[in-house]
């Protein structure tokens, strides 16, 4: 039986594992939140509920391993949305259709260059072509907020297969909601 408490990551790798040259610096920041003991950010993270992949693995076998974290572990997806995420043709756009159509989970779409989020659909420029075309045809439920400790912790302490968040594919957090992080809102 699944155990779906998990929030998998997804992230346009640009092919490297060299932090500095691909957003998988933003993944490792939230591992980093993770592991601090200081304070309360904490999380399940998916990917690290079953073996972990070699760069050697077989497509398939990649295939089936991020199928199987979020169709078993997972709750949620964060999408981690920088200008190069729209350019990914291996694996975000698979991770992003398969959360929908097939785990029926929310996505939080969190973006690094951003102070707050209050119309999604301004920065549509830097969406997937998968993300567009599943929010355009009202499949997709997202949150949509910048990449921020206390909004992400939030987001996924609150929204899962069973809750999500109001605005189908447009979600997006309140002025109040901005208040209680600490992010002011012009």
């Amino acid at each position: 039986m699944a155990y779906r408490n998990g929030t998998y990551i997804a992230f346009h790798a640009k092919g490297t594992n060299i932090p500095t040259e691909s957003d998988i610096k933003y993944y490792n920041l939230i591992k980093a939140w993770s592991a601090k003991k200081d304070d309360d950010f904490t999380f399940t993270n998916s990917h690290e509920k079953t073996s972990a992949l070699r760069t050697t693995s077989s497509k398939e076998t990649l295939k089936n391993r991020l199928s199987e974290r979020l169709r078993n572990h997972s709750k949620n997806m964060i999408l981690i949305l920088t200008e190069d995420t729209k350019n990914d043709t291996d694996w975000v756009p698979f991770e992003i259709e398969y959360a929908v159509e097939t785990c029926e989970i929310p996505i939080i779409v969190a973006y690094p260059d951003y102070e707050y989020i209050q119309n999604p659909s301004l920065l549509s420029n830097l969406w997937h072509p998968m993300l567009k075309k599943l929010i355009e045809n009202n499949k997709a439920s997202c949150i949509h907020i910048p990449f921020k400790k206390a909004p992400i912790l939030d987001a996924i302490g609150q929204f899962n297969f069973n809750k999500l968040p109001s605005g189908g594919g447009l979600g997006v957090y309140g002025k109040e909601a901005y208040t209680s992080f600490g992010i002011n809102i012009p």
